[in-house]
């Protein structure tokens, strides 16, 4: 996901969801990094990024 706006437009289940995924590829991404296999460095940056947004906007709905 690029944009926030669309985390916005997320329900809280889909949110969480969303996130678990995320912190798979994350996890995935490690593994594939150490193997060789991952020819797109920016890959693991972008979903980093991605994780940290979704976390964001949890911590924005709990705190309203």
């Amino acid at each position: 996901m690029k944009n926030t706006n669309e985390f916005h437009k997320l329900s809280d289940a889909d949110l969480a969801k969303t996130l678990e995924e995320k912190r798979t590829a994350v996890r995935q991404f490690r593994f594939d990094i150490t193997g060789s296999k991952v020819k797109n460095i920016k890959e693991g940056t972008n979903v980093r990024k991605d994780v940290a947004r979704l976390l964001t906007e949890q911590r924005k709905r709990k705190a309203n």
